[in-house]
Parts: C-alpha cells; structure tokens; sequence
C-alpha cells in the first residue's frame, strides 16, 4: 500500500492505495457487459396545421429556441423583409423577418412558445 495526500477545494485528505501487478489486475477486474439494447424512440405525431393555415405562406423557427416577442397579430399586414418576432436560441436573440408580404392569417406560436427547426411560427395570406 502506498499512502498519498490529496488536495480537493483546499482540503487535504489521506488516501491509501494498493499497489497492484497486471495479471492479478487483469483477473480481479469484471469482463465488461454488454449495453442492453434500447427501445426505438418513437417520433412525435405531426402537428395539425390550425384552421386557415393550409396553403398560406408561412414563416418557419430557422433553429430551436424560444419566442420572446412577437411583433404582430392576426389581420396586420406584413411586407416583405418586415421583423415578424424575435426569437432566443442558444441565449442570443435572432430577429425573423418575413419573407414575402401577406396577412397574418393565425400565429402559431405566440411569444412564450417553444419552437423546433422548421416549426411554423406565422401563416400569412
């Protein structure tokens, strides 16, 4: 046995350690197991797009994150290249603009939401 100080947060501990060779190492330690398989992971059903969606042009979370305003309603009007929310990911805040004008038909995600890639955050008409 050898004994050794450790120093952990400033405080000092006593520790003994035995001394071993390698072929009664290799004996004394378990064969490792197998990792037991795991169940598929199933997707989540697609969301229902909301009444008056279908075939608007919509503006999409361009990453995951969280709405944390939103600058219009249902009935304004957008132009293109208007600033439509911002939304924060990764702790920055990214401003979403739409990309072609229209009328927002419905929000699907108000401020507050969470957003993955690609979830419809407005429809416009």
């Amino acid at each position: 046995m050898k004994k050794y100080n450790v120093t952990v947060n400033g405080v000092t501990y006593e520790v003994l350690v035995e001394e071993a060779d390698s072929a009664s190492a290799e004996a004394a330690a378990p064969a490792p197991k197998a990792a037991a398989p795991k169940a598929a992971a199933q997707a989540p059903a697609p969301k229902a797009a909301p009444s008056g969606a279908q075939g608007g042009i919509k503006v999409t979370a361009p990453m995951p994150g969280t709405i944390l305003k939103m600058n219009v309603k249902v009935g304004d009007t957008v132009k293109a290249n208007d600033l439509v929310c911002v939304l924060e990911a990764m702790k920055m805040e990214n401003e979403i603009f739409a990309k072609e004008g229209g009328v927002v038909k419905t929000v699907d995600a108000p401020q507050g939401s969470s957003v993955n890639s690609g979830d419809t955050i407005i429809t416009l008409g």
